[in-house]
């Protein structure tokens, strides 16, 4: 599971092996533990990040958003 971006203390990995059923998302941790998922079609949360991360969480992942999508379609195709 190739890391995709790191800004600050949050880095976003692209899982190689995901459910087929699973919409196009990247994880999100903080050293070695998984924060949430983020859904790249709509940017919206899979799952709630811990209290007071929320921006926080989101404001990096848009400034690395279209790498995001690159190495996703990359690695599983479909993201158009």
């Amino acid at each position: 599971m190739p890391t995709v971006a790191i800004e600050g203390r949050f880095r976003f990995m692209v899982h190689t092996n995901e459910l087929p059923y699973e919409p196009p998302h990247v994880h999100v941790y903080v050293g070695g533990e998984s924060l949430c998922r983020i859904e790249l079609y709509g940017g919206e949360f899979m799952d709630d990040p811990p209290g007071g991360m929320r921006r926080a969480v989101l404001e990096a992942y848009r400034k690395h958003a279209v790498e995001i999508f690159r190495v996703w379609d990359r690695i599983h195709g479909g993201l158009e």
